[in-house]
């Protein structure tokens, strides 16, 4: 139907008669002669009709936006100033001698070139939303990318293999999707939430270095970067430790962003413990082109008078920490009252904060309602260890510590961007030396921070008892954490590979034998047969994409998005499902049954 694409057309084409499909991106009427202006996946071309073909340029005069057209002509310069340099085929148009309307079109529900249209319309008409080039290249950048990641892993030696989609609930920190089954009345699959228990099974079974594009699927609340069906890359190796697994994994990513983007990650990502992540940035994932650290404050403040810093520098879980910001005596009241709420966010009581205008002047150069409440030898102390200069603002958070790494870790993050602070545009970085165990304070019981089937840092069990003995706690695991401006992009372990250690775990977790069985008796079944030392880990595939494309939510990566409640506003689904097919899997639904019941009862 087409020799060329639309966006494909160049001087190199002058005098050639060409022919496009694509859709009208915009049609213009100047005076008798009618531009329109075509589009398909590779760009905009321009064409013109002269009214001197009459038969065409009366069918051209009934074009409209997005109407679908076969167009043929010849290739020209544009006159003289006219030419568009931001275009790839700007410097010519087409002369259209030949038009066909294939598709006539409803008038669009937004414009494609509207940048303020609401996220509903554009998930409730995504088929034209996908047209804008901005979704076309995110939609492409995707493609390019898992084709990169897989011609890499097979390259070192990788196998792509499928694991099931339907399989049993297991406990891996979400709520399932399940699937009620015909055949087994009363019984359900699950869908699956990773495909963590199967790769291992796969290096039990001798397949040594697997990988899939997996699809996983989450009951949870929904954000930017969640959605309840998502797409990871999951890998796993037998015979490794930490090292071979992060070294292959930084390797794939410096040549995927090298070669798709022509970006350098650098030689080696830094390697930094889990708690200095926490103790020096509030999070987990700290964004390292942010030059901004918490400062401990908590031994100084534990004997003030003043019991808003005193109290929680004298609990055991209080802890009071500084931010201190460059040139931060700027920020007005009102900013400050926006920064105090934005914290509240995160269980942050307030914002105290100490501006420091003349350091030299003792406790008179610096302006804060806190200044007449800390001794000046707790002054002085602050001023040194957040080395604060004349000019600068500094930030205090004094609550549980929980609260506090949250609060003044997220206004890093905000005061970083704010203030445009950011020293690079990637900054990588592998998180190590995970707890093992966080406790549930909730639900009093242990749990694990990562996944029950993650690998202690103690190599044998005797080892690992005196340490649970003393704090599982203070027990640390092998799991590691890749992370990308602040963002992370996956995550994974080495995996106990020990019957007797992989037990111990579990009763730690409060998971007693027969309940063990009951939900993963396969797994511990298989450790009883020689299973490999193995471990591995599983990227977000569009956390990935986000990140790479400069989009602000997995929802503007993905071609099918679901809503932040979980639905789909193009398929209206969730959907109800008529009552034969309840039949057919032996179940009533309980609401139905119940608004029957209260409708009798009236």
């Amino acid at each position: 139907m087409r020799t060329h694409a639309c966006g494909d057309v160049n001087l190199a084409h002058l005098d050639e008669t060409v022919t496009f499909c694509g859709w009208v991106h915009r049609r213009r009427d100047h005076g008798g002669v009618i531009f329109i202006d075509l589009r398909d996946h590779t760009g905009l071309v321009q064409v013109v009709f002269n009214p001197d073909r009459a038969e065409i340029f009366e069918l051209a005069e009934q074009v409209r936006n997005e109407f679908v057209l076969r167009i043929q002509g010849r290739v020209r310069n544009r006159p003289e100033g006219t030419i568009n340099p931001d275009m790839s085929t700007g410097e010519i148009e087409v002369l259209g001698t030949d038009l066909e309307i294939l598709n006539r079109a409803a008038t669009p529900a937004f414009q494609l070139d509207d940048n303020d249209v609401s996220e509903e319309n554009r998930l409730r008409f995504r088929y034209l939303d996908l047209r804008r080039p901005e979704m076309q290249e995110r939609i492409r950048l995707r493609a390019r990318v898992v084709s990169r990641l897989r011609n890499t892993l097979e390259g070192m030696g990788f196998i792509d293999i499928e694991t099931p989609m339907l399989t049993r609930a297991t406990p891996e920190g979400a709520r399932d999707y399940l699937v009620p089954s015909r055949t087994h009345p009363g019984s359900f699959f699950a869908l699956p939430q990773s495909p963590q228990l199967f790769k291992q099974l796969l290096m039990m079974g001798g397949m040594d270095r697997y990988y899939q594009i997996a699809r996983c699927f989450r009951d949870e609340d929904l954000r930017a970067d969640r959605q309840p069906e998502f797409s990871q890359l999951d890998i796993e190796m037998a015979f490794i430790d930490e090292d071979t697994i992060t070294d292959s994994m930084e390797t794939m990513m410096r040549e995927l962003f090298k070669d798709v983007m022509d970006v350098d990650l650098g030689d080696e990502f830094p390697r930094m413990p889990y708690a200095e992540a926490m103790r020096d940035f509030g999070s987990d994932k700290p964004d390292l082109r942010i030059p901004l650290k918490l400062v401990e404050l908590s031994d100084v403040m534990a004997d003030v008078e003043f019991k808003v810093f005193a109290a929680p520098a004298s609990s055991d879980d209080g802890r009071v920490a500084a931010l201190c910001l460059p040139g931060g005596n700027s920020l007005s009241r009102k900013e400050i009252d926006g920064y105090t709420e934005f914290v509240g966010r995160y269980g942050a009581k307030g914002l105290a904060y100490i501006k420091c205008n003349d350091i030299a002047s003792g406790r008179d150069g610096l302006q804060s309602p806190i200044v007449k409440m800390l001794p000046d030898d707790v002054l002085t102390t602050i001023i040194e260890r957040t080395g604060a200069k004349d000019g600068d603002l500094i930030f205090f958070g004094a609550d549980k510590t929980r609260v506090v790494e949250d609060a003044l870790g997220a206004l890093r993050v905000q005061l970083g961007h704010d203030r445009d602070l950011l020293t690079c545009e990637w900054a990588p970085l592998w998180v190590v030396d995970f707890p093992m165990f966080e406790y549930d304070e909730g639900g009093k019981r242990w749990q694990a921070l990562h996944h029950p089937f993650t690998a202690p840092t103690a190599r044998n069990i005797d080892d690992w008892q005196t340490e649970l003995d003393k704090d599982p706690g203070q027990c640390l695991s092998r799991a590691y954490d890749l992370v990308l401006n602040g963002t992370e992009l996956g995550g994974g372990s080495i995996r106990i590979h020990q019957q007797d250690m992989q037990q111990k775990a579990l009763e730690v977790l409060g998971i007693d034998e027969a309940e063990a069985n009951d939900k993963f008796g396969f797994l511990l079944n298989a450790l009883k047969y020689g299973a490999p030392p193995h471990g591995g880990i599983a990227f977000g595939i569009d956390r990935l994409i986000m990140l790479m494309s400069g989009a602000k939510s997995i929802r503007d990566v993905m071609a099918f998005p679901k809503t932040q409640t979980a639905s789909c506003l193009l398929t209206s689904a969730p959907s109800e499902v008529s009552d034969a097919q309840w039949r057919d899997l032996s179940l009533r639904p309980r609401i139905k049954q119940s608004a029957k019941r209260q409708e009798s009862e009236s």
